[in-house]
């Protein structure tokens, strides 16, 4: 599978290479700006994110999280949802990146996936969390998409203010960096390591503990601890983006506001959100070209800051912003990369947090990049952009996103913006059929008819028929609304899983009266 993914990868960009060369020969350049993702490896050139011809790459994507936590895994698994189905949907919305969070835990040896529905993902039964990320980097590579992974955590148990504890020190940080940008060393659809995320401030100064920025101690500066990871991933693979995310407060400690003197309060924000000193003390990496910052920002569904309240909002929040890390791009230092920004949506200031934010971003490809929290509508502070049956799209929020998002162009997928049209090269709907029997009593059975998918396209409203042998009547059903009309059996997909994606099966459970007997003749079909 990657070598077919690398291939096209690679077919993609010779062509365009040689698209460059005869621009150049002609006097002319390339495109300023790259359709949906771009061809080939990304680095930066000031501001922007280019590809490998020097076209602009705006990421507008999205989180899914999950291989974080506890299921080690991607949440939304264990809906009826096939995970392919809901890549297709983010894709087809206008996700072009995958911001993928996941915990040391899930790197381990022997570490198992949990919470997967393995009715309806039957091809993820038994993979590891590594070979389940490995089948998620490839279609959605397919997808035209990229990939960013994120460090979220050292552990599944929780956040983290530094970037190390004490069962996951520096060095496994590091390590299992080194083994990730090596595993994916060559495939172009992962772009970057997001190294940690959100560290912040612990500690009441002048006792702090937490993560500072420039204050020179190796144990908390984490502009230096990004530096050594950083440099360490481009060691091993030097054409991965280094995605940096800011601290809280560049102290790394809480302010006393006890002492009743307000000159001594340091300017503090979101965890991961504040690079204000990134400026005067810049992220050094060793190969040029490869730095994103990264900051995170949130509505009051997340914490209401002293901003949200100030008699000039919104008008006050540009400046907030400047102040935080817009500059790093206004002035172009370097490219800014929203990692995380999300709301509940649910009071209205968060509504006009979330338009004015999205117009500070700027719009077309010269925008800034972004990926939103999250796919996940189980993010507790901020919902998500599926609803609960991970199907379902929060229409609220994507209506404001949408006309900031640059859909991928994936040349292994139909375009979602397309027309479909029919014409008789498409292949019938084909399938195979097997047969189970589970239990029999006298007078009746039960058994299990399962349908594979094994056609080149999902069979939309898909539907099966087959013949029992005379004298089977039907009982009961499962999975599909069967129906029975002489020795003529039909199950139809339900409301919940009316699509069969190509590749994928169903498993109709029914029980009959009468002799045992098997399905014969067994068709499907649908669009």
């Amino acid at each position: 599978m990657k070598v077919l993914r690398v291939r096209r990868w690679s077919a993609a960009f010779a062509a365009l290479a040689t698209t460059a060369a005869l621009a150049v020969a002609l006097g002319s350049s390339p495109a300023g700006a790259a359709a949906g993702t771009g061809t080939g490896y990304l680095h930066t050139s000031g501001n922007k994110i280019v590809d490998s011809t020097g076209a602009t790459v705006r990421l507008t994507g999205i989180n899914w999280f999950g291989m974080e936590t506890d299921n080690k895994t991607f949440h939304g698994l264990w809906s009826n949802n096939p995970w392919k189905g809901q890549i297709d949907k983010m894709a087809s919305l206008g996700y072009n990146t995958l911001r993928v969070p996941f915990s040391n835990d899930a790197l381990k040896p022997g570490a198992t996936a949990s919470g997967v529905n393995d009715f309806v993902n039957p091809d993820l039964v038994g993979k590891s969390p590594l070979q389940i990320l490995d089948m998620v980097i490839d279609y959605a590579g397919q997808k035209g998409m990229r990939i960013i992974l994120d460090r979220h955590r050292p552990t599944s148990a929780g956040q983290s203010a530094l970037w190390y504890v004490a069962s996951t020190p520096e060095s496994t940080w590091i390590d299992d960096w080194k083994m990730l940008a090596r595993r994916y060393a060559d495939d172009p659809t992962v772009i970057g390591a997001d190294l940690h995320n959100e560290p912040h401030a612990e500690g009441t100064n002048p006792a702090a503990t937490g993560a500072c920025w420039g204050c020179g101690d190796p144990a908390r500066d984490w502009r230096l601890a990004a530096e050594r990871a950083g440099n360490a991933v481009l060691s091993v693979n030097p054409n991965w983006l280094i995605f940096v995310e800011g601290v809280s407060c560049p102290s790394g400690g809480l302010s006393n506001v006890w002492d009743n003197d307000p000159s001594n309060d340091e300017d503090c924000g979101w965890w991961g959100g504040n690079l204000s000193k990134a400026k005067e003390f810049p992220v050094r990496l060793s190969v040029p070209n490869r730095l994103v910052y990264s900051p995170h920002e949130y509505a009051t569904s997340v914490h209401r800051q002293k901003w949200f309240d100030d008699p000039s909002y919104p008008a006050n929040m540009p400046a907030i912003w400047d102040r935080y890390w817009g500059y790093l791009h206004k002035e172009n230092i370097a490219p800014i990369m929203i990692g995380e920004f999300g709301t509940t949506m649910q009071a209205a200031v968060d509504k006009v947090w979330l338009q004015e934010l999205m117009k500070y971003t700027g719009t077309g490809v010269n925008g800034m990049s972004f990926t939103y929290w999250s796919w996940n509508p189980n993010s507790g502070d901020t919902g998500g952009i599926a609803k609960d049956d991970w199907t379902s799209i929060n229409q609220d929020k994507q209506d404001i996103l949408q006309p900031y998002l640059i859909p991928p162009a994936g040349d292994d997928g139909p375009d979602p913006s397309a027309t479909p049209t029919v014409t008789s090269t498409v292949d019938p709907p084909s399938c195979t059929s097997s047969y189970k029997p589970v239990n029999s009593w006298q007078g009746g059975f039960q058994g299990e008819l399962t349908i594979k998918n094994t056609g080149g396209s999902a069979l939309n409203g898909w539907t099966a028929t087959w013949k029992m042998p005379a004298g089977v009547t039907l009982g009961s059903a499962w999975n599909a609304v069967v129906t029975a009309s002489g020795s003529a059996w039909t199950a139809k997909g339900p409301a919940w899983a009316a699509n069969l994606p190509a590749g994928q099966s169903v498993t109709i459970g029914f029980t009959a009266n009468g002799p045992q007997g098997e399905p014969a003749e067994v068709a499907c079909s649908g669009g």
